[in-house]
């Protein structure tokens, strides 16, 4: 990178754990023995990392020891979202490679919960038996580990000097390395215990500062809340007034709709069930939505499969009411007006924590939301008597 800032108290404390539980050196002599070492970009909102940095790497770290050495970079630090975004640029990644768990080890860029499981045993293992794996050529990495190296090993040397009773260094030591003393995961390394990472947004970011995370996207999905709220209001004015002219066209509407609602919703579900990279296009950041503690109910159902269900109850309340036995279809009337309306506010709740609460916006959620409120301006009509007749 052209420019870098001085690395924050977050960052020093997220990088300088490697120094003080290990003895990791940027170059390795012949004399020493191999050593594959990469770095893991992450998220404390992430479950996917959450995942990884619990399950998947502590069984690797236990095997392989002093060899294999990783570096954790918390992405929601200014930072961690600039070595990120270096990494992003040196490697040309495309969209739907973006996202973390991001490991990156040599010239390799692996992604998700499923693939760095998948794969980076493997690239331990012959990178050790290849004599070794350097660090990522990240862009600023070095620089960084570095200077945090100095600074820890100079702030060391001054607590040291000040409290040199012998009794006290282990203790001192031991509150630095201490999971308490960061929000989030502070480094991984093969002598530290992993540090549990806390599955929340920090409450150090104000709401300015995650709308400030994506702009542009955040920006829209204030557009179609504001939108969203509006539409309620006008539906609700709507059936306050008598009935007019059936109108024709919501009939088909809401099949076209529901049947674009399924194709969103079940993509949706692909990613979130799979645990894959979304394609998210020009505008917001879907992965960074979809990794959130945000895109599962109760922590349990993804949000994808909710609106999967959703859909699927809106086609089948609709087909009763134009085609089942006459006395069914009142009842599917209020069905599926109900199924409707429940959606968008559920929409309007997914689509306010989008900008002010996760900081990015994902683009197959708005269009879900859009299609949702379109759906119950149209099912507003099915309430009237000339359309249920």
């Amino acid at each position: 990178m052209p420019h870098h800032k001085r690395p924050s108290p977050l960052l020093i404390l997220t990088l300088i754990l490697s120094l003080l539980f290990a003895q990791p050196a940027l170059a390795q002599t012949d004399a020493d023995p191999p050593v594959v070492r990469a770095v893991l970009f992450y998220s404390p909102a992430c479950p996917h990392c959450h995942q990884v940095i619990q399950e998947n790497l502590p069984p690797l770290i236990e095997k392989y020891g002093d060899q294999l050495l990783i570096v954790g970079i918390n992405t929601q630090s200014i930072e961690g979202q600039e070595l990120y975004q270096a990494m992003v640029e040196h490697f040309e990644l495309p969209d739907e490679r973006l996202g973390v768990p991001a490991l990156v080890v040599g010239e390799t860029h692996l992604v998700g919960s499923a693939e760095i499981p998948q794969l980076f045993p493997t690239i331990v293992e012959e990178g050790l038996a290849a004599g070794g794996i350097p660090w990522p050529p990240i862009p600023g990495f070095v620089e960084v580990y570095t200077t945090s190296v100095a600074q820890a090993t100079a702030q060391a040397e001054s607590e040291i000097a000040a409290d040199p009773l012998p009794g006290d260094q282990p203790a001192e030591q031991s509150q630095a390395g201490s999971p308490q003393s960061t929000a989030a995961t502070p480094l991984i390394t093969p002598q530290a215990e992993l540090a549990p990472v806390q599955m929340d947004i920090p409450e150090t970011q104000s709401v300015a500062e995650k709308f400030r995370r994506d702009p542009v996207g955040n920006t829209a999905s204030v557009v179609v809340l504001f939108a969203m709220l509006l539409s309620l209001i006008g539906v609700w004015r709507r059936l306050q007034r008598p009935p007019d002219s059936p109108n024709k066209w919501g009939r088909w509407a809401i099949l076209l709709l529901s049947v674009i609602g399924l194709v969103v919703a079940g993509y949706l579900s692909y990613v979130e069930t799979t645990q894959s990279q979304a394609v998210c296009g020009p505008v917001g950041d879907c992965n960074a939505v979809q990794q959130s503690p945000y895109a599962r109910l109760f922590g349990v159902l993804p949000v994808g499969v909710l609106g999967l269900l959703g859909y699927a109850a809106i086609l089948a309340a609709w087909a009763v009411h134009y085609y089942a036995d006459p006395r069914w279809r009142e009842w599917a009337a209020h069905a599926l007006w109900g199924f409707a309306l429940f959606g968008t506010l559920f929409s309007i709740y997914l689509t306010f924590l989008e900008p002010f609460i996760i900081g990015a916006t994902c683009a197959w959620c708005l269009t879900s939301a859009v299609i949702i409120t379109l759906i119950l301006w149209a099912a507003t009509d099915s309430l009237r008597p000339e359309e249920s007749s």
